[in-house]
């Protein structure tokens, strides 16, 4: 049983049976783990702890930890932008099941882990896998931490090599505010696919390179989200996701 992690930089924090309380939510490309509802707070709560994040021009994966019990207290992941083809996407292992823990840092310092680079697509994203490169694909993952409600650890040799998301759509939201509790439509589900195909290559690189049915499905999930009678909070979440592309190329 792992105990034990590393993460970049050899840094190191072993295993708790005290996950985070808190639910995820997925505001665009960043999942966000973590107490603050706005970002004066988000500037005071890394002001207040230690770990990895984020600096200027410099997007790392952030884990913060508090410098007393030195336990992990948030967390934010961002989404690459590559989607794993269909074939490597079959070869991600459905174990180890998932085993709720937290994390204590095995020292007070800074670090920083660099952010994964393949997205892994399950069918109907009904989990979203983030790996640090497609290498993790070729052996077996040794664990998966739950580190809060549907986030997870990917572990490899004793190495945190990525992260998951179960469940995204249920986690949709706009700004800081907490996700809609109420259970998401089917519609949102549907559009949640199409917005992440428009994000991702391939399908990015069409839209930027112009191609004109590419352009269409653009312009056809950006009516569908307007007019989406049910579910807004996650359908404006969804209209924010895509609203550069719209900007820049919607009218091509």
């Amino acid at each position: 049983m792992t105990t034990k992690l590393k993460f970049d930089g050899d840094w190191y924090a072993t295993v708790t049976d005290d996950p985070l309380p808190l639910a995820p939510r997925l505001l665009g490309t960043f999942v966000i783990v973590s107490p603050y509802a706005d970002r004066v707070e988000r500037e005071k709560f890394l002001a207040d702890t230690f770990g990895s994040q984020d600096w200027l021009w410099d997007d790392p994966d952030i884990l913060r930890f508090d410098p007393t019990g030195r336990q992990l207290v948030g967390a934010e992941f961002q989404m690459p932008e590559e989607s794993a083809t269909a074939e490597d996407r079959a070869r991600l292992p459905a174990t180890p099941a998932v085993r709720p823990g937290g994390l204590r840092a095995d020292e007070v310092k800074n670090f920083r882990h660099e952010m994964c680079t393949v997205l892994c697509r399950a069918p109907g994203d009904t989990v979203l896998t983030c790996l640090r490169d497609l290498d993790v694909l070729d052996e077996p993952l040794e664990a998966r931490i739950g580190i809060a409600p549907d986030v997870a650890l990917l572990v490899q040799q004793g190495a945190v090599v990525g992260w998951s998301l179960t469940d995204p759509v249920r986690y949709l939201t706009s700004g800081f505010a907490a996700p809609d509790p109420d259970p998401p439509a089917p519609a949102t589900r549907r559009l949640l696919t199409e917005c992440l195909d428009l994000i991702t290559t391939p399908l990015n690189d069409d839209v930027v390179d112009g191609d004109p049915s590419a352009l269409a499905r653009l312009r056809t999930a950006y009516e569908s989200l307007r007019n989406q009678p049910e579910d807004r909070h996650r359908a404006d979440a969804l209209l924010a996701l895509i609203a550069t592309l719209v900007e820049d190329y919607g009218n091509g």
